[in-house]
């Protein structure tokens, strides 16, 4: 691997891409593909370059490193318009988004790093997301070591183990590798790795219901070498991470976002199918009748109360503290209005031919991503009674 470059003494700054002229027809072009490349379970690699073109791939690093510097509600405009079309796009966007966004305050993170892999964005369309997800342990969210080794060497590290659900793998120059030290008292953190590194390969596992196109497959490592400046300050388990405030609201509302523009998608497809759909009994479009308008105003409520819920986190409006909530009532409200439009379709809604069974596939993988619902609901539940305090004993 060649060795890190030192940071440029006046980097510039990236022209402000013009959202309102952009984004529709990424939209657009998204969404002509993104049938064939759920069918074909194909990584978009068309999709980044149009984003690459657009200058949107470095679009919240930081300024001073030459990116775009935007702020969360920017960000959030760009995810959905782009998850609009096809949503696995957008979430290894978000994944990108969410890493340049905290950058300025990754620990371990060298100032010659930072402003190389930012400049890998402009210049190349490199991408860059953690590998964190192992088969034994599954999510580290939930706690655990990690079984991926990272043995010193006389030049650095040797990174051994595997990661599943690499979200987009195929296309990924940097991976931050979630490892443990093999020292006596071993270190956890993250290992960033190129992808030129020798000793690590692609298994093309990912055959999901949903997010087809993500490229989630296994990567494996086999004493793959990692420069010295790489490790990104492993600390002992246990002890307290780093605040990130990207995580703290950025993480939650992006995710929740993309799921929330697969449910615009598929009730733009259901109105159309309503108004065009003209049963011979009827003779009238179905979009006539009153159950139908009825139940049209509840899915369009439901992503209103998605609106308020996203737009008043990225504009700071609620606490860091409610950014799970916000993405677990997004997510579910997204996933009902996506069923009750496929309950009322029937057998065109469920058919291959059509996009709403993909986009209802795709809508529920929301669940998956953390923070998932047992944990959220449990944290607000826990922060209620905190802010409860014990009434006193009145009793004789």
């Amino acid at each position: 691997m060649s060795a890190a470059i030192a940071l440029p003494v006046t980097p510039r700054a990236t022209a402000a891409p013009d959202l309102d002229a952009l984004l529709p027809g990424l939209t657009a072009a998204f969404a002509e593909t993104a049938a064939q490349h759920d069918r074909d379970s194909s990584f978009p690699f068309a999709n980044f370059e149009r984003l690459r073109e657009a200058g949107l791939l470095a679009l919240t690093a930081p300024a001073a490193l030459g990116g775009g510097g935007a702020d969360l509600p920017a960000a959030l405009r760009v995810i959905e318009a782009v998850a609009r079309g096809e949503p696995a796009t957008a979430l290894v966007l978000t994944m990108q988004y969410l890493f340049h966004a905290s950058l300025e305050g990754r620990a371990g993170f060298t100032d010659a790093l930072k402003a190389r892999v930012v400049r890998d964005a402009l210049e190349d369309g490199a991408l860059i997301n953690a590998l964190r997800v192992e088969p034994e342990l599954g999510t580290p969210a939930r706690g655990g070591l990690p079984a991926t080794v990272a043995r010193r060497a006389a030049d650095g590290w040797r990174i051994s183990g595997r990661k599943i659900y690499s979200t987009g793998a195929p296309a990924l120059t940097w991976m931050i590798v979630w490892a443990r030290t093999d020292e006596p008292e071993p270190r956890v953190g993250g290992f960033l790795v190129h992808r030129d590194a020798p000793g690590r390969r692609i298994e093309e596992t990912w055959d999901h219901t949903g997010l087809r196109a993500s490229g989630s497959h296994d990567v494996v490592f086999e004493d793959t070498p990692v420069p010295l400046e790489h490790a990104l300050a492993p600390t002992l388990p246990g002890a307290p991470p780093a605040p990130d405030p990207a995580m703290a609201v950025w993480s939650p509302v992006l995710t929740a976002a993309i799921y929330n523009a697969v449910a615009g998608a598929a009730r733009d497809w259901f109105v159309r199918w309503l108004t065009e759909r003209t049963p011979a009994n009827l003779g009238a479009p179905l979009s006539t009748l009153p159950r139908f308008q009825e139940l049209v105003g509840t899915i369009d409520g439901l992503l209103l109360q998605n609106r308020v819920l996203l737009d008043s986190a990225a504009d700071g409006r609620l606490g860091p503290g409610q950014g799970g909530l916000v993405k677990h009532l997004v997510t579910e409200n997204a996933i009902a209005a996506v069923e009750k439009a496929v309950a009322a379709t029937g057998n065109p809604g469920l058919s291959r031919h059509n996009p709403l069974q993909r986009h209802y596939r795709d809508v529920l993988c929301g669940r998956i991503h953390t923070p998932q619902a047992d944990v959220v609901l449990t944290a607000a539940g826990k922060s209620a009674f905190a802010k409860t305090s014990p009434q006193p004993n009145t009793r004789a």
